[in-house]
């Protein structure tokens, strides 16, 4: 069964302009990031690609972590995506997850065992990060506590 998700983009010029994109849920400005010599106006492919990659991770992990009856208190994340840039050839190098999980105070330790095996697991797990493995490196760097 395929699933079919449709974006429809208006962009006003050359280069250093800015657009629109709507997808479902989704509808914002777009433009080259200030950092990549752009005007900076709404999001753009690099923050995308980044957002797309956390919350497939996070809704992965979330969905795991369910699933194996995990006394869940908690659940965030910071995700870093790093990007090259060499001879104007622009390149997206790596995005690291850094999912913080805060157990509920009755977790043991094999709760705290489990939901670190969780958030290497959901890595690969991830449709987003499978579309996007060989191509950018993608690594987790969990913290677990407990309440």
């Amino acid at each position: 069964m395929n699933h079919s998700f449709i974006l429809k983009a208006e962009w006003d010029g050359g280069r250093n302009s800015q657009g629109t994109i709507e997808a479902g849920q989704l509808k914002t400005a777009i433009s080259i990031p200030k950092e990549m010599g752009g005007p900076g106006i709404g999001t753009n492919p690099d923050e995308m690609l980044l957002g797309a990659a956390a919350t497939c991770y996070l809704i992965t992990l979330a969905a795991m972590m369910e699933r194996g009856g995990l006394p869940v208190e908690r659940l965030s994340l910071e995700s870093e995506g790093i990007v090259d840039v060499t001879n104007n050839v622009f390149t997206y190098v790596s995005i690291t997850h850094k999912p913080y999980i805060v157990l509920k105070a009755e977790a043991g330790e094999k709760d705290v065992e489990h939901a670190l095996r969780l958030a290497e697991k959901a890595e690969s797990s991830c449709m987003i990060s499978r579309a996007v493995a060989g191509n950018v490196a993608l690594s987790t760097v969990p913290r677990v506590e407990k309440a």
